[in-house]
Formats: structure tokens, C-alpha cells, sequence
């Protein structure tokens, strides 16, 4: 399996494991600040300001605006396919399950579990009452499900879009990612499905060598 993503529901926790599995695989870790960086080179600066603030954004639609979130989100396509391309990497997050949700050789993992438990673990985290904590966590819901179900059409909660769906509400992280790293190694070939592989994707020369010397600059996994 050359490439894995990392769908995380808000408070799930996970927050390194991503990392862990890519050290564990010998793969190159993408994240937010990884994509982040990219996007800035591009002069798309406001993304994570943009993503991260109340669901109106990703929701309202007016002619103004209406351009400008489209060139966000094509871009943030652009990036995570060429990550893809680059292979043997985990993404966490960015919706890389909807982006990359037509290639053979991509294993989609989303880690998840009850609102009650999340609001615990986000008070406890962030050391607030259980009345701010859930407030955090349906915010950074509907933030997520806005952005992805407005852009890529995929519903935020449809389990068919991913290939192991893990509850940490009764899985520990250790467990969770011993499952992903057993499920990556059994299919390290790409099932044969008829779809492409990420190796068919087409990337900008330009994007392609951003990419390589970012992820050559991260310290070597093993």
C-alpha cells in the first residue's frame, strides 16, 4: 500500500499516530503543516485560517467569494494528489479520503468515536468545563463536514469510503495502529479493482519537486 490517509473525528485522539504508523512503515508523514507550507507557496497563506474558522464559509456561497474557495480547494487537490504521486506517505487529515477515494492503491482510515467520549477527552485536554468542550467539538464537526461535503461531495459520516474504521471509544491507539500497519502490509500491493494508481497521477513539474525536497527534508523514518 503506497499511500495511507488518516481521518480523524474531532477528539478521537490519534494526534501522533499518524506519525507513528509512517515511522513504523517507512513512510513520509503529511499533515496540515506539511500541506500548510505548500499552500503558501502557492500564495494560498489564509487556507488554515479559512478552514479552521465557523462553517459559514465552506456554506455560503455568494459571487464573491464563490472563486476564491474554489481556487483554495483545487489547489488543496493539486497538493494532496501530488503527495500521493510522490507514494510511501501517510496524510492525516485535509480530507485526503475524499480527494484520493479513486485509487486502488490508497488504504482510508477514519478513527472515531462517541460525542460523550470526545467531550471528555477535549475537556480534559484542553482543561475546560464539559459545556465548553462540547461546544469545540461540534464546532470542529461542522467545520469538517461543511468543507467536505460541500466541496467533494462525500457525507461526512458515509463509512463506505473508507476501508478500516476504528472506534477509540473501546480501540487504545496502540492497537488502532497495529491494525493500519497489519492492514497496510497485507495489501501492499494494491487490490485489484480496476481503478488507477496513484502512480497515474499527473503532477506539475514545479509541485512535484516542492513536494520531494519537503518530504526529503523531514528526518528519515525507519
Amino acid at each position: 500500500m503506497s499511500v495511507i490517509t488518516i481521518s480523524r473525528e474531532f477528539g478521537s485522539v490519534g494526534d501522533d499516530m499518524g506519525e507513528r504508523i509512517a515511522q513504523t512503515l517507512g513512510y513520509q508523514f503529511v499533515d496540515k503543516e506539511f500541506i500548510g507550507v505548500l499552500l503558501s507557496e502557492y500564495g494560498l497563506v489564509e487556507f488554515d485560517r479559512e478552514y479552521e474558522t465557523q462553517p459559514g464559509f465552506w456554506e455560503g456561497f455568494n459571487a464573491q467569494r464563490g472563486k476564491q474557495r474554489e481556487t483554495m480547494v483545487g489547489m488543496l487537490s493539486q497538493v494532496v494528489q501530488g503527495v500521493a504521486r510522490h507514494g510511501e506517505v501517510v496524510i492525516q487529515g485535509r480530507s485526503g479520503f475524499a480527494i484520493l477515494n479513486g485509487f486502488a492503491d490508497v488504504l482510508h482510515v477514519r478513527l472515531q468515536a462517541p460525542l460523550s467520549i470526545r467531550i471528555e477527552r477535549v475537556a480534559a485536554q484542553q482543561e475546560m468545563t464539559s459545556e465548553q468542550a462540547a461546544a469545540v467539538v461540534k464546532e470542529g464537526d461542522l467545520v469538517r463536514t461543511a468543507f467536505v461535503e460541500n466541496f467533494y461531495g462525500v457525507p461526512w459520516n458515509a463509512i463506505q469510503a473508507f476501508d478500516l474504521v476504528i472506534n477509540t471509544g473501546k480501540i487504545s491507539p496502540d492497537l488502532a495502529m497495529t491494525w493500519v500497519v497489519s492492514a497496510a502490509k497485507e495489501f501492499a500491493g494494491g487490490p485489484a479493482t480496476g481503478k488507477p494508481s496513484t502512480s497515474a497521477i499527473e503532477v506539475d513539474s514545479v509541485l512535484a519537486k516542492a513536494i520531494s525536497d519537503g518530504l526529503h527534508c523531514q528526518p528519515a523514518h525507519s
